[in-house]
C-alpha cells in the first residue's frame, strides 16, 4: 500500500510540469463551454460522472456506479492533469490525461464487504470546442485498496476502465 501510495504522489508531481496551456478556466480551449459537465459513464463503474475543472489543464473528476466486476456500489474521485494534447483542431481538442485518485467500494456477493483504495488514472479526451458544450472520454485505472470487514481484510489490486460522455454548463 505505501509503494502505491509513493507511486501515486511521484506521478502527480511529474504530471504537475503540464505542457497544455495553462490558466484559469475560460481562457484559449474552454471559452463560453463551461467548467462543470455532468453525465454518464459506462464499463467500471457505470453510473453517473463529473468534472470540474479548476484551469484548462487540471480538473477535478468523479463518478458513482454500480461495479460489475467485484458486484456493488463504487465511487471514484480524481484529481486530473492534462500534461499533452494530441491533437488541436477549430472545433475540438483531444488533450491525455492523468492523476492520482481514489476509491471506495461496497462489494456485494457472497463475500461482501467495503475496502478503500487509491488509483492512478491515464485516459483521453475528445473535447469538443465551443459548439457543442460536450466532451466524451475512455480511461482505465490501476487500483491498489485495503478491504475491510468479516470477509474482506487484506490488501488487493483492481482494474478500472470505463468510457462517458459529459455535458458542460
Amino acid at each position: 500500500m505505501r509503494t502505491a501510495v509513493l507511486a501515486t504522489l511521484a506521478l502527480a508531481s511529474l504530471a504537475g510540469l503540464a505542457h497544455a496551456d495553462d490558466g484559469p478556466p475560460g481562457d484559449s480551449d474552454r471559452q463560453d463551454k463551461g467548467v462543470f459537465g455532468m453525465g454518464i459513464v459506462l464499463g467500471e463503474p457505470t453510473g453517473i460522472c463529473a468534472k470540474l475543472y479548476l484551469a484548462d489543464d487540471r480538473a477535478l473528476a468523479a463518478a458513482v456506479g454500480s461495479a460489475f466486476i467485484g458486484g456493488g456500489i463504487q465511487a471514484t474521485a480524481d484529481y486530473l492533469f492534462h500534461p499533452y494534447i494530441l491533437q488541436k483542431r477549430d472545433a475540438f481538442v483531444v488533450p491525455f490525461y492523468v492523476g492520482p485518485g481514489v476509491r471506495a467500494i461496497e462489494y456485494r456477493g457472497s463475500e461482501s464487504h467495503p475496502a478503500l483504495g487509491v488509483r492512478v488514472v491515464a485516459g483521453i479526451l475528445f473535447d469538443f470546442k465551443n459548439d457543442v458544450p460536450l466532451d466524451a472520454f475512455m480511461e482505465a485505472a490501476v487500483v491498489v485498496e485495503e478491504g475491510f470487514g468479516k470477509n474482506g481484510g487484506g490488501a488487493g489490486a483492481a482494474v478500472n476502465a470505463g468510457a462517458g460522455v459529459r455535458y458542460y454548463f
